[in-house]
């Protein structure tokens, strides 16, 4: 992220005007202005006037990325009770939701959970077609209804028969349209409503799918959702190709949203916890 600046300066004075390429270089990487802001005022504060090598400013931006990230690096706990701990997984469509469900699911498998899914997006059939595949992959039980169904009797379906089996954590995955907010805002409510009346305290946790590849466009799909469906945390996909993360430090700066996880490949164990001293590296340039 900053390899152009720090290749142009290898090693000079911390000045204002090198303070200025680092600060754009920031926004550039989809960090956004507050956060380049935020990490522009530190370096300045704690090594103004200095002399800084290329190697020094990597390892000074890293450090400033991973004090905005370590407050939000929250990892998923599975601690409903009565079970099961209802997760809804929403996202638009194409940001690898559905088979962040499948790894999600893995994950929490290969931490000796019971999992079930649910397919909640009766939107596409593709999506449940998606998802049936996934679950048989796992090894989870899988609860599907008809393309066009009501998405809401499918969950319901779902809690009644993971409470019934004793299952830990329950994955719905939901639609992923944004064309009609309204619509998509009733739908969720109507899927609320039903775990109300099943379990006051679901959904426990409603995680938000993004894709690293869409940048800032990730952030206006955080207040969307937000608004629509309350998100409680995030999942960055697709951190494996060019992006290198910078809107996750947007997002933190700015949302300040518990971010559980990102996905760095295909397979099913690229889920990883999220670990921010890392990423903060990466984004940096430096791991």
């Amino acid at each position: 992220m900053v390899s152009k600046v720090a290749t142009t300066i290898r090693s000079t004075r911390l000045d204002d005007s090198t303070l200025d390429e680092i600060e754009d270089a920031l926004i550039i990487s989809d960090l956004g202005p507050s956060a380049a802001a935020r990490i522009r005022d530190k370096l300045a504060e704690k090594r103004f006037g200095s002399v800084i090598t290329e190697r020094e400013l990597k390892e000074a931006v890293a450090d400033e990325i991973a004090a905005i990230l370590r407050p939000v690096a929250k990892p998923l706990d599975i601690t409903a009770f009565p079970r099961p701990q209802v997760i809804l997984v929403i996202g638009v469509n194409g940001s690898g939701k559905t088979t962040t469900i499948a790894k999600l699911g893995h994950w929490l498998m290969e931490d000796d959970y019971e999992v079930m899914l649910a397919a909640g997006d009766t939107f596409r059939a593709a999506a449940i077609g998606q998802l049936k595949i996934w679950a048989e992959r796992i090894g989870a039980p899988i609860m599907t209804g008809p393309e066009g169904g009501d998405p809401s009797a499918i969950v319901f379906d779902a809690v009644k028969r993971a409470t019934e089996i004793g299952t830990d954590a329950l994955i719905v995955d939901t639609a992923g349209r944004l064309q009609n907010k309204r619509e998509l805002m009733d739908e969720l409510a109507k899927i609320r409503k039903v775990l109300g009346r099943l379990n006051p305290e679901a959904p426990h946790d409603v995680l938000l799918v993004l894709d690293a590849t869409n940048g800032q466009n990730a952030l206006s799909q955080i207040e969307i959702f937000k608004e629509v469906a309350g998100v409680t945390g995030l999942i960055m996909t697709k951190l494996d190709g060019t992006a290198r993360g910078g809107v996750l430090v947007a997002a933190a700066e700015q949302y300040g949203l518990p971010i559980h996880a990102i996905g760095v490949g295909e397979t099913l164990d690229d889920l990883r916890p999220f670990d921010p001293d890392l990423v903060a590296r990466v984004i940096a340039g430096v791991a």
